[in-house]
């Protein structure tokens, strides 16, 4: 009984510190929520030479793409940016407004929640790589086409075959999707891994939806169960 009582008392602390990361203002007034920070060494990997000139790049191109009309509704390209021998990878669906104005991917307020949940699983921002499948943002934010995707994402491939890592996140429907090759609704993928070409994928929500879902903490529940065995699988 005790065993059982540890066990249910470490998950109970292990949601409520990915609580307090993610500011989840439903469980914590805003004066008792503090950062965690990360005490890890940066994540291990294979020597990232080759890889980063390769990353940089692909980042040349995608900088210089006009492949589609994305291209000429640009302020800047967001090729994506992190380590070059990263064991995680976080892919997401396409940059939004502060990402087209900075040429960073995750920087808005999506980003900052992004943030807070690599911390909350022990990484920091460096040690892995954030990406998205589109590396131009559509109008109004709206979801990826499928001729963009068709376009864009040979950049993306050629980063997940530079890296090589372990484990992708998938970020969002049109993220799992791509990995999946299906249509089916995050709220199916979610919860279990995929394989990519020998790559475990785990789908999971888009910060941005967890941020429009406030309020609902079964989907941030479900958020840290779908991180915990990324953690797992990375022995973490």
């Amino acid at each position: 009984m005790a065993a059982r009582d540890d066990g249910l008392l470490r998950r109970a602390e292990e949601r409520l510190r990915f609580y307090a990361e993610l500011g989840a203002e439903f469980i914590f007034h805003k004066e008792q929520i503090k950062t965690v920070e990360p005490s890890l060494p940066a994540v291990a990997g294979p020597s990232s030479g080759e890889g980063e000139e390769g990353l940089e790049e692909v980042a040349r191109l995608v900088r210089a793409c006009r492949k589609c009309p994305l291209a000429g509704l640009r302020h800047q390209a967001v090729p994506g940016e992190g380590r070059a021998a990263a064991e995680l990878m976080f892919v997401g669906e396409a940059p939004g407004e502060d990402e087209d104005l900075q040429g960073r991917p995750f920087v808005g307020r999506a980003g900052h929640l992004l943030d807070r949940i690599i911390a909350a699983m022990r990484f920091r921002r460096e040690d892995v790589f954030i990406a998205n499948i589109l590396k131009c943002r559509p109008p109004n934010n709206r979801d990826p086409r499928q001729e963009e995707i068709s376009a864009c994402s040979p950049y993306l491939l050629r980063q997940v075959e530079l890296i090589q890592p372990k484990v992708i996140v998938a970020l969002g429907k049109p993220a799992a999707n791509f990995f999946s090759e299906g249509s089916l609704p995050i709220s199916l993928l979610r919860g279990r891994f995929l394989d990519f070409h020998g790559i475990q994928v785990m789908p999971t929500y888009h910060p941005a939806f967890l941020l429009r879902k406030e309020d609902n903490r079964t989907f941030k529940q479900h958020t840290w169960d779908d991180m915990k065995q990324v953690m797992a699988l990375l022995g973490k």
